[in-house]
């Protein structure tokens, strides 16, 4: 690959799962651009020297995954309000000082998955309740308050995890962040408009999402970020009750969307192509899933 060429690539650890080169190796050849993506494996104790040096390593930017996205956050010159609400950067670049820029696109690619899966999500919901208080339950909890949610719900099976989020966003100009504790959540669920699984739960190989919609709205919507398999069990039982579902895979695809511009000059598009491309490569990955 010539020097003169654009390269990208996510860095995490481990970095083998990580379908990022398939959705940008897609959209390359899609507008016939000369460029790579490229996964590479950063050690926690190499991504302050990976990330500082993009440029010598022959990189425009880089996305960051796991376990990095906090760790990047002290070595980032341009830092997007999105990526300082969350403390965490996903999506890196060099501005024409080359200085380091940093964003957390998570926010916008949960967006964009609901506003293509659910058209009119958030005029209906007043009232949402994301399950998790990881990295992932962060972003979600940011992104529906930035979209006028007046009342969002914290559950988690650590209730102290849970507090500490809802701290964190306390006092927000766009609307209310509380906790309600895990077993309690049967008894909020006629109130809950849309509801969302930020957690591992119910993802291949990973412990079942015990949950039981039946007193869920068929008004309401359920957005799972899980997308191995590809319909969960939490997404079977809302389809089961009418209730509109929405999975986790256009979340993955349409955060990919900023950087793409970023290093290569062209806006791309989430497409069913690309779908199909991606659920292919799921699939043969995880059939049974």
């Amino acid at each position: 690959m010539s020097a003169t060429l654009p390269k990208a690539c996510v860095i995490g650890h481990p970095i083998g799962h990580s379908r990022s080169p398939l959705i940008h190796g897609h959209w390359l050849l899609e507008h016939g651009l000369a460029g790579a993506y490229e996964k590479v494996d950063v050690a926690p104790d190499d991504v302050a020297a990976f990330v500082t040096n993009l440029t010598e390593r022959g990189y425009v930017g880089a996305n960051v995954t796991v376990p990095h996205k906090e760790a990047v956050i002290p070595h980032i010159v341009h830092l997007s309000d999105t990526a300082v609400a969350l403390g965490a950067a996903n999506t890196l670049w060099l501005n024409e000082e080359g200085e380091l820029c940093g964003d957390n696109t998570d926010v916008a690619g949960f967006l964009g998955n609901l506003d293509e899966g659910a058209p009119g999500w958030d005029a209906r919901t007043e009232v949402a309740l994301v399950l998790g208080a990881g990295g992932a339950a962060k972003a979600v909890v940011y992104a529906l308050l930035t979209r006028g949610v007046q009342r969002v719900v914290i559950a988690n099976r650590s209730s102290g995890r849970a507090e500490a989020l809802a701290e964190r966003f306390k006092g927000s100009s766009n609307g209310q962040v509380e906790v309600t504790p895990w077993q309690d959540i049967g008894k909020l669920l006629p109130q809950i408009r849309l509801l969302v699984n930020a957690t591992s739960l119910g993802m291949f190989g990973q412990d079942r999402l015990a949950i039981d919609l039946s007193g869920l709205s068929v008004n309401a919507v359920v957005n799972d970020i899980v997308y191995v398999p590809l319909e969960t069990e939490l997404l079977a039982q809302a389809r089961t009750r009418g209730v509109l579902g929405v999975d986790g895979l256009g979340m993955l695809l349409h955060q990919a969307v900023p950087g793409f511009e970023r290093w290569f000059g062209i806006l791309p598009r989430v497409t069913p192509r690309l779908r199909d491309h991606i659920e292919a490569d799921v699939l043969r990955h995880y059939p049974a899933a």
